[in-house]
C-alpha cells in the first residue's frame, strides 16, 4: 500500500513521465494479483482495469515501443482472467481477443523472440478455453490447434526445454479433449497419445514432480476412454490400469 501510494503521487505529479506512469501501471497489477488471491475478485477487476488503462495510453503514445504493447497485452490478459472467473465469458473473449491483436503483430515482426512466440500461443488458448466454454467447439479447435503449432515449433528448436515441452503436451490434450466431445475419437487418440509421450518423458526425467506424474496419470485415463468408446475395450482397460499404476506410486 505504501508503495503504491507513492508511486500514484509521482505520476500524478508528471503525466509526462512514462517511467512512473508504467510503474503506477505495475503496482496497480501487483494490487489485483494479492485481491485476487483474497478471492475479491470486483475489487481485483478494478485494480487492473485501472492498470489497463494506464497501460493502454502508453501503447498509444508510442506504438512502436514493444515493451509498452506487450505490458498492455498483460494487463488484458489480467482483466481476461478475471472475467473469466466472474463467468463473463463474452467479456472475457473480448479481453483475449484484444491480447491476440497485440501479440500476434509483435510475434510476426521478430519470428525468432520465443517469448512473443509463447505469448501468443497462449493468446490462442485463452481464447480457445472460452470458446470451448461456450461450446463453440469448432472455433475452440482452430485455436488450440493454432496454439499447438507454435508450441511445436518451440519445443523442436529447444528440446531440452521442458517448460515447452509441457506446453506442447498440454496443447495435444486441449485438441484431444475436444475431438473427443466432437465425436472425433480416432483423432482424440492420436492428439493423446502424442501428448502421452511426451508427458511419460517429461515425467520420467523428473520422478519427484507431481504435477507431471498427474499430467501422465490424466493422459492414461484419457486414452482409456477414447479406446473405450472406439469399441476397444481391452485396449482401454490396459490404459486404465497404468493410471492407476501411476496413481499409486509413490
Amino acid at each position: 500500500q505504501a508503495s503504491f501510494a507513492i508511486r500514484d503521487r509521482l505520476a500524478k505529479s508528471d503525466a509526462g513521465n512514462a517511467g512512473w506512469q508504467r510503474d503506477l501501471a505495475v503496482s496497480y497489477n501487483s494490487v489485483g494479483d494479492v485481491q485476487v488471491a483474497q478471492g475479491n475478485l470486483p475489487a481485483a477487476l478494478a485494480s487492473y482495469q485501472a492498470g489497463l488503462a494506464i497501460a493502454d495510453r502508453l501503447a498509444k503514445s508510442d506504438a512502436g515501443n514493444a515493451g509498452w504493447q506487450r505490458d498492455l497485452s498483460v494487463s488484458y490478459e489480467r482483466v481476461g482472467d478475471v472475467l473469466v472467473a466472474q463467468g463473463n465469458l463474452p467479456a472475457a473473449l473480448t479481453s483475449y481477443q484484444a491480447i491476440f491483436a497485440i501479440r500476434d503483430p509483435l510475434a510476426k515482426s521478430d519470428a525468432g523472440n520465443a517469448g512473443w512466440q509463447r505469448d501468443l500461443s497462449i493468446s490462442y488458448t485463452k481464447i480457445g478455453d472460452v470458446q470451448k466454454a461456450q461450446g463453440n467447439l469448432p472455433s475452440a479447435l482452430t485455436s488450440y490447434q493454432s496454439g499447438l503449432a507454435i508450441f511445436d515449433r518451440l519445443a523442436k528448436s529447444d528440446p531440452g526445454n521442458a517448460g515447452w515441452q509441457r506446453n506442447l503436451s498440454v496443447s495435444y490434450q486441449k485438441v484431444g479433449d475436444v475431438q473427443k466431445v466432437q465425436d472425433s475419437l480416432p483423432a482424440a487418440l492420436t492428439s493423446y497419445q502424442a501428448g502421452l509421450a511426451i508427458a511419460d518423458r517429461l515425467a520420467r526425467s523428473d520422478p519427484s514432480n507431481a504435477d507431471l506424474q498427474r499430467s501422465l496419470y490424466f493422459f492414461y485415463g484419457r486414452i482409456g476412454e477414447a479406446l473405450f468408446g472406439s469399441g476397444r475395450a481391452d485396449e482401454a482397460l490396459k490404459d486404465f490400469n497404468a493410471a492407476i499404476q501411476v496413481d499409486k506410486a509413490p
